[in-house]
């Protein structure tokens, strides 16, 4: 008997961690995700383990978003020595996006701990260091899409293209118990069928139980036809405002779809005299990693690149200026017109853009555009949302800036992706929904029995189930 445990992104859309146990392979994670939210302190501080990590025999990691991956190195830190089962491109982008949370952990702590410090309170003790990073980069097993491995004598794992990420993969797990296969399959995060530089997500058709996340359960995105159709056009009243654009980006996979739509509209002479900055060190080093892996992504999509000769997402844009320096970002403070400023966070949770939002939020001549899914309690949220005014660095600042958001260009399936996707498997699995809110969740769920005779199952937070 299998059971599989719910510990995050159950009823949320963060944190994900899946806890499977199976006399055929042990007692295996499916991703060890980190919440949004709050400062990296606070974050690690409150996301423990209901399980034993030493007890642990292994991880699969579906990508290397932090919300999958951002607690690998604590979980090691507490005893976890097995392997970690990926695609070798997500453990390349593995290394950016840990190596880069370090950095924005050990100064957050260092802060928190002279703060304490002039308090006399006790100094908090790092909840993992450098060094389990580089233990959890060691630990990565990797291989390619469609090949077969065996965590165990009787267990084989696969990994299918997800289309969500580079390397982002659908888990394909089959179990052997005592001569009774049982076969789950978990699709990651699924990608939007739109999304450039993306291969449509694999398709499985078979599977006992079925994990599908949710995250649009609720809806559906614009076409990519009228989202670049809009995009121009607050484009364009933003230059005649007088204004800049601040786009707000995650590091991995957004940055680069951004930049490659404003690469074709400077080729095909729409981007008027706008500089694009990716004021992002981080995109811009995971962007470089996209460049090695050029060859696994869409090839129609990559020969607008080579058609023209470009080898690389960064020479596609030839006015794009990159900001490592924290002077360098500072410098385009001086910039009154005509910036597209592309910087993380991605939900406006930490990092340059609100640096950028502290400059510029509060001129009606200015324009920000959210081009990704922004979570409950985060910044990027509260401005979806209409918020009037915000409070950042111990100061309140009244939103004056035009807000307009992009659905389009979402790395996630929609609504009706979603549901063709789980429409595939035949016979019908049990299924299981997972990462959405609740809202998009119980719309899903809804849909999928009244139009389409698919019943689902909703987890809780803490919950579990037997198959």
């Amino acid at each position: 008997m299998a059971t599989l445990s719910f510990h995050g992104a159950a009823q949320e859309v963060t944190g994900s961690c899946y806890l499977l146990e199976s006399p055929a392979i042990g007692r295996v994670l499916l991703e060890c995700g980190m919440h949004q939210g709050g400062d990296a302190t606070e974050r690690l501080g409150e996301n423990g383990f209901p399980f034993e990590p030493a007890g642990i025999d292994a991880v699969i990691l579906s990508h290397a978003h932090l919300d999958h991956s951002g607690l690998l190195p604590k979980l090691v830190r507490a005893g976890f020595r097995g392997p970690i089962y990926c695609t070798a491109a997500t453990r390349e982008l593995l290394r950016v996006l840990l190596e880069d949370a370090w950095g924005l952990y050990e100064r957050d702590l260092e802060f928190e701990n002279r703060r304490r410090q002039r308090r006399g309170r006790k100094a908090l003790k790092p909840e993992y260091t450098l060094s389990d990073v580089e233990t959890v980069l060691n630990s990565c097993e990797t291989t390619n899409y469609e090949t077969d491995i065996k965590p165990s004598s009787n267990a084989v794992l696969r990994f299918h293209d997800a289309g969500h990420i580079l390397g982002s993969a659908i888990v394909d797990l089959r179990l052997d118990e005592g001569g009774q296969e049982k076969r789950l399959v978990f699709s990651g995060d699924l990608g939007n069928a739109d999304s450039v530089l993306m291969n449509d997500p694999y398709k499985p058709d078979k599977a006992d139980v079925l994990m599908m996340e949710s995250t649009y359960g609720n809806r559906n995105h614009r076409d990519m036809d009228n989202t670049l159709a809009e995009l121009e056009e607050i484009l364009s009243k933003a230059w005649e405002r007088g204004g800049n654009v601040m786009i707000p980006s995650f590091a991995v996979g957004r940055a680069q779809e951004i930049l490659y739509h404003l690469g074709c509209l400077y080729h095909a002479g729409k981007l008027a005299d706008w500089t694009v900055y990716l004021d992002s060190p981080m995109a811009a080093e995971v962007t470089q990693v996209y460049d090695h892996w050029l060859h696994i992504l869409d090839q129609q999509d990559v020969r607008c690149l080579t058609d023209i000769g470009r080898k690389s997402l960064e020479s596609f844009l030839p006015t794009l200026q990159i900001c490592q320096s924290a002077e360098e970002s500072m410098a385009i403070n001086e910039v009154k017109k005509g910036a597209i400023i592309i910087a993380g966070s991605g939900m406006c949770t930490g990092g340059r853009i609100r640096h950028h939002f502290k400059h510029r939020i509060w001129d009606s001549r200015n324009t920000i555009i959210f081009i990704g899914f922004q979570a409950q309690g985060t910044l990027g949220r509260l401005l979806v949302d209409g918020r009037e005014s915000i409070r950042m660095f111990g100061d309140e600042f009244v939103v004056k800036a035009q807000i307009a958001t992009l659905g389009g260009f979402s790395a996630h399936a929609g609504q009706s992706e979603l549901i063709d996707w789980a429409r595939n498997f035949s016979p019908v699995p049990r299924l299981i929904l997972i990462h959405g809110e609740s809202l998009a969740l119980q719309t899903l769920s809804a849909k999928l029995e009244n139009e389409h005779g698919i019943k689902s199952e909703i987890p809780r937070r803490g919950s579990s189930i037997e198959f």
